[in-house]
């Protein structure tokens, strides 16, 4: 089955030089949107450390195996890049030029190719060279310091914010600027995507609020880093929690009134008795299972929602009304996202199997040189 080509990136053609973490997320996003994206995958695999079938990050793709050390898989690698809109790799710097398929070559083949490099330190620079993961990426931006308790050491947010936020989101923005610059001035580029640079810019209005003396350079001491009583979580009777948030009045007076202390508050803005507060708010929740809270505030403008696991979420009411998951090949999965009004986007495919699809892409594209290629089994 050719890819479905649903979503407004119908008709764009990427190729994913296989890897982890942030690259296949942004194929993914491409792929979602319905661009048709064909995973280079190599022998031994580059995957997560589990069975391929829920890699979910590798869905609406189509996977060719290749060995990138062989003679003959550069060659096709170039094949493809002639027929491509967009390549994405991950490779260390310097890697992919080794290999003989780094930007100077891609675009030698493809002038008009978007070349996009997703790497945590970037192409250059004193680490540019060195291992990391998210958590040292964003820990040096200053971003991870602003996550958790002040008398504590700070939060890790899984690989949500480096990996995903400050790196393939921005891969994404990259790549499709790119290709419209593209399409526009007939010529291709080179997209340096690093996780640094993407996670510090999604610090640009904290940096704003830190000049004009409303922040604090410090963890859990501001407005919405925990040091508000009523921005924060509580815990509730039967061990679960409530995410609270009504900054502005009007919902803190509503917040107030339905949970039950508007008599016995301290004001909000009587920043000396924010602990008082804050321990007020605490004991009340404690007195009540996070259900039944629930059931109190959901009808509410208190800004108000329970913390629900990765397995709950799926059920929420407004999730299930908005189909913000779905059950695809048995697995319950985020939906695509944006969604668009002429355009919608699916997911139509499973997770590719490395090489699965190798004889299908050289038809559809027209690669004859693929078909030729030997199988991880005969390596």
């Amino acid at each position: 089955m050719a890819a479905a080509g649903k979503g407004p990136l119908a008709g764009v053609r990427v190729v994913e030089l296989a890897g982890i973490g942030p690259g296949p997320f942004a194929a993914m996003l491409l792929a979602d949107l319905g661009a048709d994206v064909v995973r280079v995958d190599r022998p031994g695999g580059a995957g997560l450390n589990i069975d391929p079938a829920y890699d979910i990050t590798n869905r609406n793709k189509r996977s060719v195996l290749l060995d990138l050390k062989s003679p003959e898989g550069p060659a096709a690698v170039l094949d493809l890049v002639g027929r491509a809109h967009i390549l994405i790799e991950g490779y260390r710097p310097g890697v992919a030029e080794r290999l003989g398929i780094g930007p100077d070559e891609c675009l030698a083949r493809n002038p008009r190719l978007v070349y996009g490099r997703m790497t945590g330190w970037g192409q250059e620079g004193p680490l540019a060279d060195r291992a990391g993961h998210d958590i040292a990426y964003i820990a040096i931006t200053g971003a991870l310091g602003m996550i958790g308790r002040p008398d504590e050491p700070p939060a890790i947010p899984a690989n949500l914010l480096g990996d995903y936020a400050g790196g393939s989101l921005y891969l994404v923005i990259g790549v499709l600027a790119a290709l419209q610059h593209a399409r526009t001035a007939g010529r291709g580029q080179v997209v340096d995507a690093a996780i640094v640079d993407g996670t510090a810019h999604l610090t640009a209005m904290i940096h704003g609020m830190m000049a004009a003396g409303g922040w604090q350079d410090r963890r859990g001491a501001n407005l919405l880093d925990g040091g508000c009583p009523f921005y924060g979580t509580y815990e509730t009777a039967d061990g679960g929690h409530m995410a609270v948030g009504p900054l502005e009045q009007r919902f803190y007076d509503e917040f107030v009134r339905l949970l039950g202390i508007a008599d016995e508050a301290p004001a909000r803005k009587d920043f000396e008795r924010w602990g008082e507060l804050r321990a007020t708010v605490a004991a009340r929740f404690k007195q009540r299972t996070r259900d039944e809270w629930t059931a109190v505030f959901q009808d509410s403008d208190a800004c108000v929602a329970p913390v629900l696991s990765l397995r709950e979420a799926p059920a929420h009411p407004h999730l299930a009304a908005r189909a913000t998951f779905t059950d695809h090949g048995g697995i319950t999965q985020p939906s695509p996202a944006p969604r668009f009004s002429v355009t919608p986007g699916a997911v139509t495919r499973p997770p590719a199997q490395p090489g699965a699809d190798t004889a299908e892409v050289a038809r559809d594209w027209d690669v004859p040189r693929l078909a030729d290629q030997p199988l991880q089994e005969d390596r």
